[in-house]
């Protein structure tokens, strides 16, 4: 069972969380890539793909109560939908997509320090 959501970055790109839908019902085989819903925010609307080939298993129920929960505790409750089966290969869990941005950030900080040593 796979928990699929947005990432920090993503919801700040769409502005405050307004509105969902998913066109998949919980049961219906999904693939990767498959567009299965979209999410409005105040900036943009974007589509939710899927990460997982498999079966779609529902939309979150804290997203059902709440959306702002997406924005609010993207890496926590405010996950989007779940799927069993296959993950896209190159996906991450949190941890990992919090070692990528702790990756990322050494490398732009170093880059900068390199820099400031050439001045």
């Amino acid at each position: 069972m796979w928990c699929v959501g947005l990432t920090k970055f993503a919801t700040r790109m769409l502005g405050d969380l307004v509105e969902y839908s998913f066109g998949v019902q919980e049961g219906d085989r999904v693939e990767i890539g498959q567009v299965i819903g979209w999410v409005e925010g105040f900036k943009a609307v974007t589509d939710v793909y899927c990460a997982v080939a498999g079966e779609f298993a529902g939309v979150s129920p804290r997203l059902q109560q709440d959306i702002t929960v997406v924005e609010s505790d993207p890496y926590g409750e405010g996950w989007l939908y779940q799927a069993r089966g296959t993950p896209e290969p190159h996906s991450v869990d949190v941890h990992g997509y919090i070692a990528i941005l702790d990756a990322t950030i050494d490398r732009m900080l170093q880059s900068r320090h390199e820099r400031s040593e050439d001045a």
